[in-house]
């Protein structure tokens, strides 16, 4: 199987040495996103729901960038600063996977990258 690794100048560069994504056969990795805006290079400002936006927007022009789509997600995993944003961030998230919403796990952690309050990896499959 052949490993190809996935770069797009459109979404955040990767803040440590690891790498935006990696697809392996139909399937894509994609490494941990936080709520960077690509343009500026900066953490978004606002609360969870405008860093889960963020995140989201981040994930999907990767997905683009590989030529998969957001129904072709089939695992997530939030990692989030505080469980109180839990029900805030599930209806960005809602709202983002409105149609046959992939597997998901999410988790409280002590801190995540540049003092996020989120950060969602995420698993695609083409059929």
């Amino acid at each position: 199987m052949k490993k190809k690794v996935i770069k797009t100048s459109k979404a955040p560069s990767a803040v440590g040495p690891y790498s935006q994504a990696i697809e392996a056969g139909h399937t894509l990795y994609i490494s941990g996103q936080i709520p960077i805006d690509p343009a500026n290079g900066n953490v978004v400002e606002g609360g969870i729901k405008e860093q889960t936006g963020q995140v989201l927007k981040n994930i999907e022009i990767i997905l683009s960038a590989a030529g998969y789509r957001k129904r072709d997600v089939v695992k997530s995993t939030c990692l989030l600063e505080n469980m109180d944003d839990f029900q805030a961030m599930n209806e960005v998230y809602g709202e983002f996977y409105n149609e046959e919403p992939p597997a998901r796990a999410a988790y409280g952690v002590v801190k995540l990258p540049l003092g996020v309050k989120i950060e969602i990896e995420t698993i695609a499959v083409k059929n």
